[in-house]
């Protein structure tokens, strides 16, 4: 292993480890002398999330905990549960808890007797019982007079074909006349038995079906039998079915194009003629045509087997291919919520902007008279002079330029910090600054002339106030008209000035605020009331450090008054400012202007949350917000899929194992607790 592997491996195991604290701590209720501990409810609700316990029982589920309370306390520590997890990544994970749920005494190996007890307690009393003294089992254990302890390996070896050899049990028991033949009801009972755990309602309410195949109503050994190979064989189905669609020029295949294509991606005859039947028949019961498509196949297995590998599976619904129409939909429906968002988070801070503009175009009185002594003292005058809607004035604008802002700034963002993320997920903080800053620049071509509109608005009440009551104060058309395309972009400098830095600052903090303050990842998704401080604090030094570039910015945008200063530029301005009124100048607003931009992204994004999940696009809520799904999917978290995975052999033992049974079956203690028979 290079230096390079290694030390990424010990990354990811670090990173592996923290998400495992997190969980714990997330569920753990007992706390012993300073320390947490999982009761086995907690420990279900924990390796389990979203289980609606329907095909799965909770007490399926529960086996697990008996592998992974080691000591048999009936509670587990954190290096109890660091522990399991850790068992869980590895590739036989699933054939080593099932051996180690039947060596109860911890010995290391298992002997006949063992296996017959756990099997025994875990099928239950109303299946068909299993013949122990059978040829198949004394092949892998001897015979009664010379039996022997079968080691892991050898275990393994026998639970994978003892699911065959139950079938060939079960057809015997209900071919009482050694026909060759069972009926169709007699074969669901035997598959939902033996794997009604793995198959879709579709299949299970249709299995009598498969008598209409082949003429007779009956259905032979033959039949049971390619019905049990297509099942376990399901991946390699997947395999050459989504191949022989990819080949395909309308996207549907035939059984002969299934049959060559698993020819030609197999190094042998993988399937008969009859298991294709099978699949084409189950996967296109209302299709008649022959000709069938993915989403026909994806019909077959219960919907919640997934792999952990693979990123899209049979079982999991096929992605669409959506056209323009679709994709023009989706984005609108983005720039909707943006827009809406936006408009609501500006609206609820407009009165402080309004405010921090009004101070920062006061000038010293050596140059003009001082209307307000500090922001508080403008809020009351506004309102004294102009009343409430005073306070309102140039929101329109503002409301105009929040959809484009919002939808480039966010947009930008994304797509560079893709760009510059590199294939594990990982992004420097200098390319956080960068895909931040390019962000807040991309904005300033829409926003520059809807803010000069909104300053010129927002100072036109105090102008009125020297003026006549009656004279019609300026709107923003005539704004418009009086400053021309060319000058609806002056001050465009020092907008870029302010925004570039802010984004840069912003989208940062913003992200480790949610990621290392809030633990944000793919096992906690943050509440409306930590994504609100998230975006609320992350504003604070991203306003007061740039409020020296706003304050030039709005002195290059407001007219000058008779008397007053005027400004060439970004360095005259500063110059000038400096001179005439000092350094604290530059920070004139500074307050207000936190006031207004930490609150309005805090806002902004929390009514963003609320929107998507009030209406999700395709009628479907979304499981993360968009910044945890980026965050997760270099590595997504499987540690749900894996317990579920932890369980499949299990199952394939008898769908019911782990379930209580009605027996009562003396086992030794061990055997007792993994049954829950005590």
């Amino acid at each position: 292993m290079s230096q390079k592997t290694a030390f990424s491996s010990s990354i990811s195991n670090e990173v592996a480890v923290e998400r495992y604290k997190r969980v714990f701590h997330r569920f753990a209720s007992i706390e012993k002398n300073g320390e947490k501990f999982m009761t086995k409810d907690d420990f279900v609700n924990a390796i389990a999330p979203g289980e609606d316990y329907k095909r799965l029982q909770r007490s399926q589920y529960g086996v697990l905990f008996n592998v992974a309370d080691q000591s048999k306390s009936g509670i587990l520590s954190l290096s109890d549960f660091i522990v399991f997890e850790n068992l869980l990544t590895r590739p036989d994970a699933e054939y080593e808890i099932a051996f180690r749920l039947f060596d109860t005494k911890g010995s290391g190996t298992i002997t006949r007797e063992q296996f017959k007890q756990i099997l025994s307690a875990n099928i239950g009393p109303d299946a068909i019982a299993f013949d122990f003294d059978c040829e198949w089992l004394k092949l892998y254990t001897g015979g009664k007079s010379a039996t022997h302890e079968m080691p892991y390996k050898e275990f393994t070896q026998v639970l994978k074909g003892l699911q065959a050899e139950r079938l060939r049990q079960a057809f015997k028991y209900y071919d009482t006349q050694a026909i060759g033949y069972i009926t169709p009801d007699e074969f669901r009972r035997i598959i939902i038995d033996i794997a009604g755990h793995k198959l879709s309602d579709h299949v299970l309410d249709n299995l009598p079906t498969l008598a209409n195949v082949y003429a007779g109503n009956k259905i032979s050994f033959a039949n049971v039998m390619a019905f049990y190979n297509v099942i376990r064989e399901m991946d390699m189905v997947e395999r050459i079915i989504r191949k022989a669609v990819s080949e395909s020029k309308d996207g549907t295949i035939t059984k002969a194009d299934f049959l060559n294509t698993a020819a030609k991606e197999t190094r042998f005859a993988l399937f008969t003629p009859m298991e294709a039947d099978i699949i084409f028949h189950f996967a296109g019961l209302d299709n008649t045509s022959g000709k069938l498509t993915l989403r026909d196949f994806y019909r077959l297995l219960e919907s919640k087997w997934e792999h952990a590998a693979a990123p899209v599976a049979v079982l999991a619904e096929p992605e669409v291919k959506h056209g323009r129409i679709h994709d023009l939909l989706k984005g609108s429906y983005g720039f909707l919520l943006g827009s809406i968002s936006g408009a609501v988070g500006a609206t609820v801070v407009y009165p402080i902007d309004l405010v921090k503009t009004r101070m920062q175009n006061q000038r010293s009185k050596v140059v003009g008279e001082l209307l307000y002594k500090n922001s508080i003292d403008c809020f009351k005058k506004v309102i004294k002079n102009e009343g409430v809607l005073g306070l309102y004035r140039g929101l329109g604008p503002q409301l105009v330029g929040v959809a484009p802002e919002k939808a480039i700034k966010l947009t930008m963002n994304d797509l560079v910090r893709k760009h510059l993320t590199d294939k594990d997920g990982n992004i420097t903080f200098t390319s956080e600054l960068i895909a931040g800053g390019v962000a807040g620049g991309s904005q300033v071509v829409f926003t520059n002339p809807l803010e000069i509109v909104k300053i010129r608005l927002q100072v036109a009440g105090e102008a009125a106030k020297s003026m006549d009551i009656n004279a019609p104060r300026p709107g923003a058309v005539q704004i418009v008209r009086n400053l021309g395309i060319v000058g609806l972009y002056k001050g465009a400098s020092a907008c870029l000035l302010r925004d570039i830095p802010f984004s840069a600052i912003y989208f940062p903090v913003y992200a480790h605020l949610k990621k290392d303050l809030f633990k944000e990842g793919p096992d906690h998704r943050l509440t409306i009331g930590e994504l609100l401080i998230a975006g609320a604090v992350a504003g604070m030094p991203a306003a007061y450090f740039t409020t020296p570039a706003d304050v030039i910015k709005t002195r290059l945008q407001v007219e000058a008054k008779k008397g007053q200063s005027t400004y060439n530029g970004i360095t005259d301005a500063a110059r000038k400012i400096y001179r005439e009124e000092g350094f604290r100048a530059f920070f004139k607003g500074g307050p207000a202007r936190i006031f207004r931009s930490s609150p309005q992204f805090g806002t902004t994004l929390m009514v963003y949350e609320i929107l998507q999940r009030a209406f999700p696009f395709d009628g479907k809520q979304p499981a993360l917000n968009k910044d945890l799904a980026q965050a997760a999917a270099p590595g997504e978290d499987l540690s749900y899929l894996q317990s579920k995975n932890a369980l499949k052999i299990l199952l394939d033992v008898h769908y019911k194992f782990g379930i209580v049974p009605t027996t009562n079956i003396k086992l030794p203690g061990a055997a007792a607790a993994i049954t829950g028979t005590a």
